[in-house]
């Protein structure tokens, strides 16, 4: 039997899996939830399994043909040296596996594995210039201290600001009222929720900033600005590593760009295929893993 390449891009929200076969036929495509391996490596490694389950189903495959796949992962926090070995050393079912990161991953496929650049800004961020067989990575480095830019710091700062309401100190806004209607107007609450909240509880909110935004409301343009400024910073520095070509990429990113400066968007570009697409080139090839396994 034919083996099978499959592409992973798992972030802090969702995890999602495509087949292909050894002539690039698409087969089927799956969705889970998060494969950050930061959160814990064997919830990375459940999520993405249920993924390529259901991406298998859809191509009339089953859990035996899983010997046959070979994955290429682009996983967020792969970055982490130590969180990439506890990965890499799970017991699995398949018949090899390459880890690097997701900006990685979308960094291959935006340039169809041509030198370039990516910045991604979903739940998280990060950015990467991969030119002349290096990478160069700018932040990257997990929320909350670094990802700026990304929907979980901005998420942050709205409970943040949310709070600071709530003490009377700044007045409510539609955003606001957003946040305290999701709580029940129960502080408490939020305490209780922000001690074991993920980044994709805190990136919930993004999708209703960005709405209020657009609607006049003066705070979730002032969000929407600071994350803005964020990206162009990130943006910025891959320009001065050499970057000619960036393609901007994420639920954030690709909703950011009419708030940045036009200075900064004439080195943005389209990417050419998903971060899947680009996981699909790192399958069955070792060159492509981050590290190498301990």
């Amino acid at each position: 039997m034919n083996d099978l390449l499959v592409g992973i891009d798992g972030g802090g929200t969702s995890c999602r899996a495509r087949i292909r076969d050894n002539q690039g036929q698409l087969l089927g495509e799956g969705k889970s939830g998060s494969a950050n391996i930061l959160l814990g490596v064997e919830v990375a490694m459940n999520a993405i399994i249920e993924a390529i389950t259901i991406a298998a189903q859809q191509a009339g495959l089953s859990r035996d043909d899983f010997s046959r796949m070979h994955l290429g992962l682009a996983l967020a926090a792969a970055e982490q040296e130590s969180a990439w070995q506890q990965f890499m050393s799970l017991p699995h079912p398949f018949a090899s596996m390459v880890l690097n990161t997701d900006a990685y991953g979308a960094c291959l496929g935006a340039h169809q594995g041509q030198d370039g650049a990516i910045m991604i800004a979903g739940t998280g961020s990060c950015g990467i210039l991969l030119t002349q067989g290096e990478q160069h990575v700018v932040g990257g480095r997990e929320f909350p201290i670094s990802d700026l830019g990304g929907g979980a710091i901005m998420g942050l700062r709205l409970i943040q600001h949310s709070l600071l309401v709530q003490d009377g100190i700044y007045p409510a806004s539609p955003i606001t009222e957003v946040v305290m209607t999701h709580f029940k107007h129960d502080i408490d609450a939020i305490v209780t929720w922000s001690k074991t909240a993920r980044p994709c509880d805190y990136g919930q909110f993004s999708p209703q900033i960005f709405a209020c935004a657009h609607q006049g409301d003066v705070f979730a343009e002032r969000l929407l600005t600071q994350t803005a400024q964020d990206i162009e910073m990130y943006l910025s520095a891959l320009v001065q590593k050499g970057a000619q070509r960036i393609a901007l990429m994420g639920g954030i990113g690709e909703r950011i760009q009419p708030w940045l400066s036009d200075t900064i968007q004439d080195y943005l570009v389209t990417p050419q295929y998903d971060a899947i697409e680009g996981a699909l080139m790192m399958a069955c090839q070792p060159k492509h893993n981050l590290f190498t396994l301990s």
